[in-house]
């Protein structure tokens, strides 16, 4: 009995030990940022990025340049704020439908399309860019934000956890819906979307981060600098004729705050939907 507690304490210890070290490794990148953006744009071109200090160079210079100063950052912030808001809305209802129907209903074909979910899953999108680009252009979308929508609005990742999460679901709860007289789309809305709070809460959180921090595919589909998100924004600023590190280093950190007002505001469910949706069928 002693020799077993000894053994739970000693794997608690190693727990506490492993995750304080990987709580400073995730701290450290965050914290040289936030440093970097009290410092002259030109120590990051002469040091690079350091956790050194020098109270001498340290100033708010460079949050004035960016809250003060003549550039377009809040309109490419304010861009990549609509777009991640109408992305992770979209994915979300779209996703929400698809996994629902695979796992509260049986039609026909329906084990070969979560086959080709499951597939689509392991095609990294630099496979499909090619494609998808023609398929935009073929539709006269380039330049719009919808050509950065649409292609992803039913996202492989999403369908999969929200089926997952709701194998689970007793018919019975479906057929009271239905004797009540609800509609199948009042079943959804009004008994399946209430319970599907914290999947929607893990969904978004990891649907938001991946929105907002979108590079490649905006890269691709964007052409006028107005329509700019927040990482192509921040690209521009280094160029072979120049260059803006000081807007560069404290955009960069101010960028996190909506990642991070984002995980605050769904944190409470983020654990119980990303655990339920490790539920097998």
């Amino acid at each position: 009995m002693k020799s077993q507690k000894n053994k739970n304490t000693l794997a608690t210890i190693m727990l506490i030990v492993f995750f304080t070290i990987l709580a400073i490794l995730i701290i450290i990148p965050i914290y040289t940022i936030f440093l970097a953006s009290f410092k002259p744009g030109g120590d990051l071109l002469q040091y690079g990025l350091n956790l050194g200090i020098d109270w001498g160079r340290m100033s708010l210079d460079n949050y004035s340049l960016l809250f003060t100063g003549q550039h377009e950052y809040w309109r490419w912030f304010t861009n990549s704020i609509i777009l991640t808001v109408i992305t992770v809305v979209a994915t979300l209802l779209v996703s929400a439908f698809v996994g629902y129907g695979f796992a509260a209903y049986d039609f026909k074909g329906k084990s070969a399309l979560f086959i080709v979910v499951l597939l689509i899953l392991s095609i990294p999108l630099e496979v499909v860019m090619l494609p998808l680009y023609k398929q935009m252009t073929t539709w006269g979308m380039m330049d719009s934000y919808v050509a950065i929508v649409l292609p992803f609005v039913a996202h492989a990742s999403t369908i999969f956890f929200f089926r997952q999460y709701l194998l689970g679901l007793p018919k019975s709860l479906l057929e009271a819906g239905r004797i009540d007289g609800a509609t199948e789309y009042g079943i959804f809305f009004r008994l399946i979307i209430p319970i599907m709070k914290p999947a929607f809460a893990a969904m978004a959180i990891l649907n938001g981060m991946n929105a907002w921090n979108n590079y490649l595919w905006p890269l691709l589909v964007i052409r006028s600098s107005n329509k700019y998100t927040l990482t192509l924004g921040l690209n521009t600023l280094i160029n072979p004729y120049g260059d803006n590190y000081s807007l560069l280093v404290v955009g960069s950190f101010f960028s996190i705050i909506p990642i991070f007002i984002l995980f605050v505001c769904f944190q409470q469910y983020f654990i119980e939907g990303m655990t339920a949706g490790a539920v097998k069928e």
